[in-house]
Formats: C-alpha cells, structure tokens, sequence
C-alpha cells in the first residue's frame, strides 16, 4: 500500500496528496465558499516530489483524495551506471539503481563509497541528500 484516503478540508501546506498520479507536496490551499447548488470547493496547488512540476486541482472539501505515504532510508552509493546511481539500502543490503540527480537539488557531491539519503514513494525511489 503506497497510498491512504484522507479528506480535502484535513490538508495544509507542506503535506503530501497525489495530483494526476504524482506525489505532489502542498503549496497553497484556496476555498471557495458554497454556492446556491454545490458545496464548498478547495483548489490544491502543489509540486511534484520526483519531478518538480506544478500541478493543481480542484475538489469538494468534503472529498477524499489520495495521500502518498513516503519511506525514508538511507543507503551507500556502490557505482555509477550511465545515468543511474546503484545504492545498496543499509538496512536491508538491497541493491538497487536511483536516476543521478542533479547536483544543485542534493547540495553535495556524490562519491563512490559515500553514504546517500533516499526516499521511496509510490514505487519510485529519489535520492535526497548526500551525507
């Protein structure tokens, strides 16, 4: 289970939803007040935690919509494969290949050796922070 319910009017800024099937982080939550024929309404505007695109919809405030439940973990950087970055988990001592991220979003370098901050989220693995 990558995911839970939760309902429109529990969210904030700086909490997690999923926006068109990306994990997105809350930017700015604006109501509407109900109309003569509907219900209050929220606008959720928020950026992708794997991408970095604003996304942004529009829902009841007495909806559900999906939150992304997000897996901390930290691993060892082993080699470099093209693009990819093989990371061994140092909890479970899986190997497995995270895209190389741009050195401006971890702000550090990564080594051969050094020790990598990750998370998992919705099947998809991003590398964080460089240790």
């Amino acid at each position: 289970m990558t995911t839970r319910t939760v309902e429109v009017n529990e969210l904030k800024p700086g909490k997690f939803v999923v926006i068109d099937g990306a994990p997105c982080k809350i930017l700015k939550i604006t109501t509407a007040k109900p109309g003569k024929h509907g219900a209050a309404k929220a606008r959720i505007e928020g950026i992708g935690i794997l991408d970095n695109q604003k996304r942004s919809m529009v829902a009841p405030t007495d909806a559900k919509v999906e939150a992304p439940i997000i897996e901390k973990k930290s691993g060892q950087v082993l080699a470099f494969i093209g693009d990819n970055v093989q990371i061994m988990d140092l909890e479970t001592y899986e190997t497995i290949e995270i895209p190389k991220p741009d050195p401006e979003e971890i702000g550090g370098r990564l080594v051969e050796g050094g020790e990598v901050d990750y998370i998992e989220v919705m099947g998809q693995r991003k590398i964080t922070r460089v240790k």
